[in-house]
């Protein structure tokens, strides 16, 4: 399936940080990554180099790299690291405390008065020796870092903390006590959110207009469940308030379209903010929990105000038609992105809206299936990077039951999308569950 992600950002760093960054860049759709592994011998500056023309952010995982290049490199882009002054020194603090003690520390890459405000907050107030490696630009330095961590150990049973890897190698072969200080998801999250704000392509749409549609699921079932009209008004009141509170949020405009449907208008730099990157939408929890009924979004992006309103009503039909109580975005290029809940871990799911293959589209059609509902399945199967399943597997991947899921597999055989490879055979008394492969999958 063609990519729909905007915005390339190219990312160097060491295997473990750059493998924790796939995992992160799942909740952000806008960014297209471009990957780059490095070792103690990489040249780091030539890495970089190449990177720059194809890219239009960069982000490098650890501190003393990104201090070399900047040192070294004239770029034309924006430029960024991963700091370590978030939740990964916290962490790398408390194990310290937990497996040795705090009272001696030496370290790298931070900063030494943060340092001792963390110490202050995990609230060890005893006395404290730190030793800081004051380290400069040079690459070469590894030896010499190594080097000042040994000494403090011999001299003052120092506990290192590294924002190296490769120190963190060499000290653990020496049986040296070290922390390498990795920053969390969350710090990886705060700096993709900053490399987002910093691209030329996020900038540009920072006063594109959005537009979104708001709907009332299964409004008949909710009003009868009323006994007078009087207090049907009277929950509308009630969710016109939250949503008008909801808009004045998003600095945007509502209007009631009658019956179960609202509308909003606001700026896309402005719906980012507020949803952390499409990832946090409290509306649709307040609304279930105070009010007893559920709401579905639809958000339409687009180079026009028209374009924009056509694209919410196919992200509503989306929402709607996953089950409400979550929003979809359309996008420019008509691709999809959802579903967006209250539940910021969720990956999304991104895809066309309609398949464009003419020959997928027979094969659709044999199954008896609409476009958009079978890219929706290819795009929820293809996140799992895995192509060959049992029912009982697709069931689980596709949060169905699972004589829906043979009922799906079925059809894609008939329309020759998945072939049997084999069978699974189970420990228990039962017939023997096929093993299907998707061949449908790009």
């Amino acid at each position: 399936m063609q990519d729909t992600s905007e915005i390339k950002i190219g990312i160097i760093g060491p295997k473990e940080l750059v493998d924790q960054t796939r995992e992160t860049l799942k909740i952000f759709p806008n960014f297209n990554p471009v990957f780059r592994i490095t070792t103690p011998t990489s040249q780091i500056d030539q890495v970089a180099k190449e990177l720059i023309s194809e890219v239009e952010v960069l982000m490098i995982t650890e501190y003393h790299s990104y201090n070399f290049v900047k040192q070294n490199i004239d770029f034309k882009i924006p430029v960024h690291h991963m700091p370590l002054m978030g939740t990964g020194l916290y962490r790398s603090l408390f194990l310290i405390k937990i497996a040795n003690n705090l009272s001696s520390l030496s370290f790298d890459t931070f900063d030494e008065k943060y340092v001792e405000q963390i110490l202050d907050e995990l609230d060890e107030h005893s006395q404290h020796e730190l030793f800081v490696y004051k380290s400069s630009a040079s690459r070469n330095d590894i030896a010499e870092t190594v080097q000042f961590h040994l000494n403090n150990y011999r001299d003052h049973q120092a506990v290192a903390l590294t924002g190296i890897q490769e120190v963190s190698n060499q000290l653990t072969l020496l049986n040296i006590p070290v922390q390498w200080v990795t920053p969390t998801q969350q710090d990886m999250i705060v700096s993709f959110e900053r490399a987002l704000l910093a691209t030329t392509t996020r900038r540009n749409k920072e006063s594109q207009i959005v537009f979104g549609l708001i709907n009332i699921d299964n409004y008949k079932s909710v009003s009868v469940k009323y006994s007078s009209e009087h207090d049907v008004q009277l929950l509308t009141l009630r969710l016109q308030q939250m949503l008008l509170e909801y808009t004045k949020m998003l600095d945007g405009h509502l209007i009631n379209l009658g019956g179960s449907e609202y509308s909003f208008i606001t700026t896309r730099g402005i719906f980012e903010r507020e949803t952390r990157g499409y990832k946090f939408i409290p509306l649709l929890q307040d609304v279930k929990t105070q009010l007893g009924f559920s709401i579905s979004l639809g958000i339409g992006f687009g180079r026009t105000a028209a374009e924009s309103g056509n694209h919410a009503r196919l992200a509503l039909r989306q929402s709607i038609d996953s089950g409400g109580n979550v929003c979809y975005i359309v996008r420019e290029d008509q691709s999809v992105i959802g579903p967006v809940d209250i539940t910021s871990h969720k990956q999304y799911e991104i895809y066309n809206l309609a398949i464009t293959d003419p020959k997928l589209l027979d094969r659709a059609e044999k199954a008896g299936m609409s476009a958009s509902y079978m890219t929706k399945l290819m795009a929820r199967v293809s996140r799992h990077k895995k192509i060959e399943y049992t029912a009982q597997d697709l069931a689980t991947t596709l949060n169905i039951t699972l004589r829906s899921a043979n009922r799906i597999l079925l059809k894609w055989t008939d329309a020759e999308l998945v072939e049997i490879i084999g069978e699974e055979k189970v420990t228990h008394k039962g017939r023997p569950r096929r093993i299907y492969r998707l061949s449908f999958i790009d």
